[in-house]
């Protein structure tokens, strides 16, 4: 198993991945029910420098020369600088405004999401994710690591939680109330 950074080439399954995670987010997004229009729009920002999605800020696990999980991860203190780049992809592409609520802030690294290859979920391998960016980001760092989770989604918040995440707080995003996890 080997954890890395992502490259561009990678985007396609990245984009595959990261809809798994947040399909109706990214549909409320571009304002369309079309996961291959919204796997489109993550790709051409996968592929990109300087955006929330980039592949800059996505890690990566590898099996047998396979991708097998994804997480997107970034500094809360840059989420304006990263978010400006996905507003304007959004107009070129579908032409809509994009002004979510601010899902993360200065003063933590974002877990923006993470997701599980199907074939591969129940394995640990979410959990292995997880406790490399807390190794990463918290101990060789310094930093708070945080993410949001659906309220409904008790085996994610279980996960966090068994791995030393708090609730923090709550947060709205894409009109859904999250609850604000961090380590």
């Amino acid at each position: 198993m080997l954890i890395r950074k992502a490259n561009p080439k990678d985007a396609e399954i990245i984009a595959s991945y990261i809809l798994l995670a947040m399909k109706e987010i990214a549909y409320q997004f571009i304002g369309e029910k079309s996961w291959e229009k919204a796997k489109q729009f993550l790709i051409n920002l996968i592929c990109k420098q300087k955006n929330q999605y980039s592949y800059e800020n996505c890690w990566i696990i590898e099996l047998e020369n396979e991708i097998v999980a994804v997480a997107v991860v970034y500094n809360g203190a840059q989420l304006q600088a990263l978010r400006e780049p996905v507003a304007q992809e959004i107009k070129m592409m579908f032409n809509r405004d994009f002004n979510p609520e601010n899902e993360t802030e200065a003063g933590e690294f974002y877990i923006d999401s993470i997701a599980v290859s199907p074939q591969r979920q129940g394995k640990g391998l979410g959990a292995k994710l997880l406790q490399f960016l807390i190794d990463e980001y918290v101990v060789k760092m310094n930093g708070t690591l945080g993410l949001l989770v659906e309220k409904e989604n008790h085996n994610a918040k279980k996960l966090y939680l068994k791995l030393g995440f708090k609730v923090v707080g709550e947060k709205m995003l894409a009109g859904k109330q999250m609850e604000h996890l961090q380590v």
